[in-house]
C-alpha cells in the first residue's frame, strides 16, 4: 500500500504554477492543462451499510454545497493519482470524505460494480462533468463505523436502497449520478 502525505508545497486557496514537491500532485495549471487533453481515470463509492447476510439495509449519499452554493447530493470519489494503486485510491477517497472511523470494507478484487464515462458536453452518456472527459471505476463498499464527513461533505444521509433510487433523489445527484447509483445497487441485488 503506498503511503500519501500531504505536499507541503500544495496550496488550495491560491492557484500555484511551480512543480509540487510530492509528484503525484499536479498544479491547477497542469491539472487544467491535463483536464483539456486527455480523459481522468476517478474511483466513486457507494457506501452502502449491510446485514448479517450481506443485503443492502442502507446507501449512503454525501450533502454539499456545489462551486454556486447550491445543497447538491454525491458520492465518495476523486482522480486516481500517478503510481497509487485503484484500492488506494478509493480508500483515501472513503476516509477523506467519511472519515478515518468509518471503517469500509473494501472489496477483495478491484472489480467494479459499474464504470461511468463522464463528458462535458451532455447527451453523450447519462453522466456529464463540465470540467472535463473523466472514466469512473465505481464500487459498491459496505461501511461499518461511524461517519463524520470531511473535506467539502456536509453529511451523510442513509437511506433504504429503493429511496435512494426514487427519482426525486436522483434529481439531487449531480452530474447523472443517479443513473450510477441504480446501476451500482443493481449489481449488488439491492434493488430486488
Amino acid at each position: 500500500m503506498s503511503v500519501r502525505t500531504p505536499d507541503p508545497d500544495w496550496h488550495d486557496d491560491e492557484p500555484d504554477d511551480r512543480a509540487p514537491a510530492n509528484p503525484g500532485w499536479l498544479t491547477d495549471l497542469e491539472l487544467a492543462e491535463v483536464r483539456g487533453r486527455l480523459p481522468l481515470l476517478y474511483v466513486e463509492a457507494v457506501p452502502v451499510r449491510v446485514d448479517g447476510l450481506g443485503q443492502v439495509t442502507e446507501v449512503g449519499l454525501l450533502l454539499r454545497a456545489n462551486a454556486v452554493g447550491e445543497m447538491t447530493r454525491t458520492l465518495v470519489s476523486g482522480r486516481v493519482m500517478y503510481g497509487e494503486t485503484v484500492r488506494d485510491a478509493l480508500f483515501r477517497h472513503l476516509e477523506k470524505d467519511l472519515g478515518p472511523m468509518a471503517f469500509p470494507l473494501l472489496p477483495a478484487s478491484p472489480v467494479p460494480a459499474a464504470v461511468a464515462e463522464y463528458f462535458p458536453m451532455p447527451g453523450i452518456t447519462p453522466f456529464t462533468d463540465e470540467r472535463q472527459h473523466a472514466v469512473s471505476l465505481v464500487y459498491v463498499v459496505p461501511v461499518t463505523g461511524t461517519c463524520e464527513p470531511r473535506q467539502d461533505a456536509l453529511e451523510v444521509t442513509w437511506m433504504p436502497p429503493q429511496e435512494a433510487v426514487a427519482q426525486s433523489v436522483g434529481d439531487e445527484l449531480e452530474g447523472g449520478r443517479g443513473v450510477l447509483v441504480r446501476q451500482a445497487l443493481a449489481s449488488v441485488g439491492a434493488l430486488g
